[in-house]
């Protein structure tokens, strides 16, 4: 997917306090398995800043594993904090070994802090297309996948589910994350992704259409987000996105079960400005 980059480049701050998510130093490290129980991403140390380096081959930036390693960390740190511009430049100035920090900058940015409903879209076009160059230079690394499948699967929700089933995004969502799971299997936004797969294709077109064309089946979808719920019950994305599904798949029935689970998510503690801002929406859903 090419893209042009969007003239209109203003990035709304952070709104909230975020004091607390600075992980400075070797606090970095120590919070990393917490920070990153959803998505998988390998702490950026030397060592897997040299392999990255390896395997991009002639689109890696010419950097050593030491220096890239610094640079990923320094970006990482501005996406916990909420620094979302400075995180996407960053990642995005080192190609593809950037792309992961890149996109999920720019797509949690986009989803909860851009308004306007057509710089939305460009700006999920801008990192599906991060994400495709990522795929190719990089297709060991199982959020280079799984961040495609992010950003298209946010693409198409800007465009309605309909539309985007007629251009065919759900079959490169599906492929994105079955590929996401077979290379990291307890990838919990990967099994909510799919979740939300299953449910948003059944709610727009039916079961039974849904399941013959699209393989989506309400009892995926109901495994795949227990499934995260398991490996990150303390992500509040988990359960925002629990609710979600329960609606998609039978609002009357489950609109209780849905407030239960937006509830749960409120109160989780945010551990990085993402989460802080994913509790929030929770309880806006609620009010």
């Amino acid at each position: 997917m090419a893209v042009k980059k969007s003239a209109a480049s203003t990035w709304a701050a952070y709104p909230h306090d975020a004091k607390a998510f600075a992980y400075a130093g070797d606090a970095l490290k120590k919070a990393w398995p917490k920070l990153h129980a959803g998505d998988c991403e390998p702490f950026p140390d030397a060592k897997h800043a040299a392999a990255l380096l390896k395997a991009a081959g002639k689109s890696a930036p010419r950097l050593d594993a030491e220096t890239l390693a610094g640079a990923l960390q320094d970006a990482w740190r501005a996406f916990h904090r909420g620094d979302f511009k400075s995180a996407f430049d960053a990642g995005e100035a080192l190609g593809a070994v950037g792309a992961s920090v890149a996109v999920k900058a720019i797509g949690i940015h986009a989803t909860y802090l851009v308004d306007d409903d057509d710089e939305k879209l460009k700006r999920f076009e801008r990192a599906a297309a991060l994400a495709e160059a990522a795929m190719q230079a990089l297709p060991g690394e199982a959020n280079s996948h799984y961040r495609h499948a992010f950003a298209l699967g946010r693409y198409s929700q800007g465009l309605s589910i309909a539309k985007a089933l007629k251009m065919g995004i759900a079959g490169k969502v599906r492929s994105a994350l079955d590929t996401t799971l077979k290379l990291a299997p307890k990838h919990a936004e990967a099994h909510t992704a799919l979740a939300v797969y299953h449910a948003e294709i059944i709610n727009k077109i039916g079961a039974m259409i849904g399941g013959l064309t699209y393989g989506a089946k309400a009892g995926e979808a109901d495994k795949h987000i227990r499934e995260a719920l398991k490996l990150t019950p303390a992500s509040p994305i988990a359960h925002i996105e629990h609710g979600n599904v329960l609606l998609l798949l039978d609002e009357a029935r489950n609109e209780d079960a849905a407030a239960d689970a937006y509830e749960k998510a409120s109160q989780c503690k945010p551990l990085d400005a993402m989460e802080a801002l994913d509790a929030a929406y929770a309880r806006s859903q609620l009010e």
